[in-house]
């Protein structure tokens, strides 16, 4: 992203499908959240009039509920299951291909995933700290993703500062959250009239000088600046510290771990999930006249016993150890891989958990600090 310096200027509800038909008019398909299968979930869109309008969300332990809020808000409430990860991380696709040569020789060949150019409205804060631990993984290290490259190169990210964070989100302690403060094209501060608009690189510049904004009242800036802080103070759930590599490691043997496995299905759903967890499996399926095969990559969990297999032996057996793996990692040793953890405080592994496990608790029971409800 090319950084770009701007006013902001203030969108009346009314217009925002301006800002849809510009992202089209240059090029981009549009994904934004919808209401679907009684969840707010990312997807095409064309109109206003798909975005989740009036909605608010009840998110618990275990527990995710959509209902009607009693306003005209669009983004008035917190993340759904999905984030940008399945835009960018594929959950299945092609890596390369073998055919068969006319000697018995075989030519190998890489596939680079088709792409198009798309912009995502909606975006949250904790997702976009999300995006950029994919980008130190896909691309800063030692090989670059070709087909995260492909996408990211063509992704425009149109943030909507949180205002209605969910009883699970804890992104104001990871520093991740609630207000977008990078990493995006455009930022939309939703008030009950309409958006103030800030443009954070060239691209968002161009778009924003098409909007034809008004000006942003007093008024307006203080309200959205108060909403701003009211979601962090919201916020009651919260990580013991940034850093938890130490304390992790020193209570490997903490006998809350067992205390965890027995709740635990290793469903995967957290990882599932999470915008964050990159783990996959690879895999070849081959023609059924043997001429060609083609080499896959899918999503997979640390919570699936063939993820830790190694010739005959499944390392992690069982439960203990795999949850045990899955926290250490995330919020221990991903600070030496990546210089931060790797836990944006976007709740969803709690929300999502069919049994209400508590990130948040667990790590402050293990690390020793006392929990107080």
């Amino acid at each position: 992203m090319t950084a770009a310096s701007s006013k902001s200027g203030f969108l009346p509800r009314s217009r925002l499908q301006r800002l849809i038909d510009i992202l089209k008019q240059d090029g981009y398909t549009c994904i934004g959240p919808q209401f679907r299968d009684n969840t707010i979930h990312y997807d095409v869109i064309d109109s206003v009039d798909r975005l989740p309008q009036g909605l608010s969300d009840q998110q618990t332990p275990g527990h995710y509920q959509l209902g009607p809020a009693g306003h005209p808000r669009y983004f008035a409430w917190a993340n759904g299951p999905r984030a940008l990860k399945p835009l960018l991380f594929a959950p299945r696709e092609a890596l390369w291909q073998s055919q068969a040569g006319e000697e018995e020789d075989l030519h190998f060949s890489e596939v680079i995933p088709a792409t198009e150019p798309l912009a995502v409205i909606g975006v949250r804060a904790c997702d976009i700290a999300a995006l950029y631990i994919h980008d130190k993984h896909f691309l800063q290290q030692t090989y670059r993703d070709p087909s995260y490259l492909a996408r990211r190169q063509k992704l425009l990210l149109v943030a909507v500062n949180c205002t209605h964070p969910a009883e699970t989100c804890f992104c104001a302690s990871t520093g991740d959250g609630p207000q977008a403060s990078y990493g995006y094209d455009l930022a939309l501060s939703e008030l009950d009239d309409g958006f103030i608009v800030e443009a954070h690189t060239e691209k968002g510049l161009s778009i924003q000088s098409r909007l034809e904004l008004d000006s942003v009242t007093v008024a307006q800036s203080e309200t959205a600046h108060a909403a701003n802080r009211h979601a962090a103070q919201q916020q009651t759930r919260r990580l013991p510290s940034r850093n938890l590599q130490q304390p992790l490691f020193d209570n490997l043997e903490h006998p809350r771990w067992d205390d965890i496995a027995q709740r635990c299905l290793s469903c995967g759903n957290c990882t599932s999930v999470c915008p964050t967890c990159f783990c996959h499996s690879e895999f070849d399926e081959a023609a059924l006249d043997g001429s060609r095969s083609t080499h896959y990559r899918q999503w997979d969990s640390c919570f699936n016993q063939g993820h830790s297999y190694i010739h005959g032996i499944t390392i992690r057996s069982d439960t203990r150890l795999r949850y045990r793996q899955w926290l250490t990692h995330k919020l221990g040793s991903w600070h030496e891989q990546y210089g931060r953890s790797g836990c944006v405080g976007c709740g969803r592994c709690i929300s999502w958990c069919p049994v209400g496990i508590d990130l948040t608790e667990e790590t402050a029971i293990i690390c020793g600090e006392v929990v107080h409800d």
